[in-house]
């Protein structure tokens, strides 16, 4: 009997992947790495395709990859890969991130991921057998948890169990960026007894009791502990007298917008011996505009850059000096895992829009490495009590 289209056999090599909201191609990039192929991607924005097309070109001329620009509710689904056996959907946060208008999963722009479900629907007999939603923690809690609890049954209805994992990039890299993970499985594998806690927090524990909700824990590794220091290797190195660095009347405001303890932190660092970096946004504290540097050797969260007040600033201060700057593309690929991507021809402002707007390699690469791989090749031991789809 031959093998169905959709279904990879053990040992099969870089099994294929079919990827919405692409972006400039960072979960690709960590995909590959854990042995996928990507030979299908779909974003709507000209500028993140621009640079993935940028990024991706060599690689491009060896292999037959599409790449569909366009609204993911228009794509034509009948040109839809029959063959893949992972979809990977990364759907936009805006109105679900607290940093956003907190809408919820069926307002604005993050409406998007009702047609990555549609997409899916129209591969009935051919979907891929697992698949994953990548977005923000705050999915957890969008009103009340009710959009995750509709996201999971939405994949519930395609065929999937679904198991919910919580991975922060700053385990891999140093910047906080905690994102949230839906890997959904045709053939599940079976749950674990321990809920790992380093990968489902306490937050994430009613899922699985929701007896309304088809779920699975797969049992994994533990990721690597997060990390406390390393920004300064990912600094790029600027001369004193680079005119990125502000000038003097700037940075003077800078410092007078900080608050007394933040002002007293970044006195103590500039007057001790040898050179340490920071990160900075500026935030608006009861309509005034003021900047916190953080405290530690991470950087902050980093973030799409539209109206500038989430741009991050890269402090440097020590050996008496202090300087302040706009953080770099570079530093924003370095601090995204991508420090090689292919930045040639892309506007400041257009990339630090597209990696604010991204997932991190590394995470990728991990979970795609100790959860996707094994379970797109069925060497993960399956399920053998299933609960119920409920309609």
């Amino acid at each position: 009997m031959p093998t169905p289209a959709n279904v990879v056999p053990i040992g099969t090599a870089r099994p294929k992947v079919i990827e919405f909201f692409a972006g400039v191609g960072l979960a690709r990039i960590g995909l590959e790495s854990a042995g996928f192929r990507v030979g299908w991607a779909n974003d709507y924005e000209p500028d993140k395709h621009a640079m993935y097309e940028a990024h991706f070109r060599d690689a491009e001329r060896d292999n037959d990859h599409i790449f569909e620009l366009g609204d993911v509710f228009k794509i034509d689904r009948s040109k839809l890969p029959r063959d893949a056996a992972l979809a990977w959907g990364s759907s936009p946060c805006t109105d679900l991130s607290i940093a956003g208008s907190r809408g919820g999963i069926r307002a604005g722009e993050s409406n998007a991921f009702w047609g990555f479900i549609e997409a899916l629907r129209s591969l009935d007999g051919a979907r891929p057998p697992v698949v994953v939603l990548e977005n923000v923690v705050g999915l957890a809690t969008s009103h009340g948890g009710d959009d995750l609890a509709a996201a999971i049954r939405a994949f519930n209805e395609l065929g999937y169990s679904i198991d919910v994992l919580a991975i922060d990039a700053r385990r891999f890299i140093p910047q906080s960026r905690p994102r949230l993970f839906l890997v959904g499985a045709q053939n599940p594998p079976a749950s674990s007894t321990e809920p790992n806690p380093e990968l489902r927090p306490d937050y994430l524990s009613w899922v699985f009791s929701d007896p309304t909700l088809r779920t699975h824990r797969a049992e994994l590794p533990t990721p690597p502990p997060s990390l406390t220091s390393g920004l300064d290797e990912h600094i790029e190195a600027m001369p004193v007298s680079d005119d990125r660095w502000w000038d003097e009347t700037r940075t003077g405001l800078f410092v007078s917008s900080l608050s007394p303890i933040q002002r007293e932190r970044v006195a103590a660092l500039r007057r001790a011996s040898g050179v340490t970096y920071r990160t900075a946004y500026r935030r608006t504290r009861k309509g005034v505009a003021t900047w916190e540097v953080r405290p530690d050797d991470i950087s902050g969260c980093l973030r799409t850059a539209r109206g500038g007040s989430s741009k991050q600033a890269v402090v440097k201060v020590g050996n008496k000096r202090l300087q302040v700057r706009w953080m770099t593309p570079l530093e924003y690929a370095r601090l995204m895992g991508a420090g090689d991507y292919n930045l040639t021809g892309a506007r400041t402002n257009q990339a630090l829009f597209a990696f604010g707007d991204a997932v991190a390699v590394p995470a990728v690469e991990w979970l795609g490495t100790n959860y996707l791989l094994p379970l797109t090749k069925g060497l993960l031991a399956p399920m053998t009590d299933r609960v119920a789809v409920v309609q």
